[in-house]
């Protein structure tokens, strides 16, 4: 079985924006990402709501022209309205998360999946998955 990644929107956004963080090149790094996960055969996930919180700033033209040079390892996962609801009763307990970050983590925990962000946010969620940013992972 292939290793499967869930990648948050922060690291879309990265690839999308060559995103730079003082020395750090954020774009770079997610590029590179994608690139590994290809080379090993690995399985990307989103979700219509990355799509959905990627909207506020690119056309669809863009999302689908930047997620079509990813379709042979690329995959779309659906949203069930119980993860719906359990990210909304999640929300209401942890005050430290938002309801959109803890979506992401029940997506990513409910498709066996590692959880690939950089927002800062997702710390209090490690109860639900597992975290990382691009540059952690290492492939086998």
């Amino acid at each position: 079985m292939p290793k499967k990644f869930y990648l948050d929107t922060s690291i879309w956004r990265d690839y999308f924006e060559d995103r730079k963080d003082n020395m750090k090149p954020l774009g770079e790094f997610a590029f590179q990402f994608l690139k590994n996960c290809e080379k090993h055969n690995c399985l990307v996930l989103y979700s219509e709501f990355v799509v959905y919180e990627l909207r506020r700033d690119y056309s669809n033209e863009k999302i689908v022209q930047v997620f079509s040079s990813f379709q042979e390892f690329l995959e779309i996962v659906e949203i069930s309205n119980a993860q719906r609801l359990e990210s909304r009763q999640l929300a209401e307990q942890k005050n430290d998360s938002h309801e959109s970050d803890i979506l992401h983590a029940i997506l990513a925990r409910d498709n066996n999946s590692i959880l690939i962000t950089r927002d800062f946010h997702f710390e209090a969620l490690r109860d639900i998955v597992e975290i990382m940013v691009p540059e952690e992972v290492i492939f086998d």
